[in-house]
């Protein structure tokens, strides 16, 4: 079965643990949503990024209390380039499916849907 890679953002308004957790939750599950992913069992891995203003929590942490236990899940930092949007929360989700890479819908949420206008779930 091939894996499919799923790319979301969102940003928090400030740098508190009950924030990176909140908007995390919300990343995901729009994510699950907009993916029709019924079972962590599909999910191969995720890689979970923040900018480097993010050191409050893990977002990791809210993919676990969600019950994803059993998926490998990594946190690290953005590469901080200059003029980049702040306190922004990234991921990259592999999921092991028969559909086409066309298929997975890329969810952008608050003011991160400016980093992709090109994609339809941030328009």
């Amino acid at each position: 079965m091939p894996v499919r890679g799923i790319r979301g953002a969102i940003n928090v308004p400030a740098d508190t643990p009950g924030e990176v957790q909140s908007a995390t939750t919300e990343l995901l599950q729009e994510i699950f949503r907009a993916n029709d992913i019924q079972s962590f069992e599909d999910i191969a891995s995720a890689v979970f990024t923040t900018t480097s203003d993010l050191t409050s929590a893990f977002p990791a942490e809210a993919a676990r209390a969600l019950g994803m236990n059993q998926v490998p899940l990594l946190c690290t930092c953005e590469i901080p380039v200059p003029g980049s949007m702040g306190r922004c929360i990234r991921i990259l989700l592999h999921l092991n499916t028969d559909r086409a890479q066309h298929e997975m819908v890329h969810v952008y949420l608050r003011d991160a849907k400016r980093l992709r206008p090109d994609v339809s779930s941030a328009q």
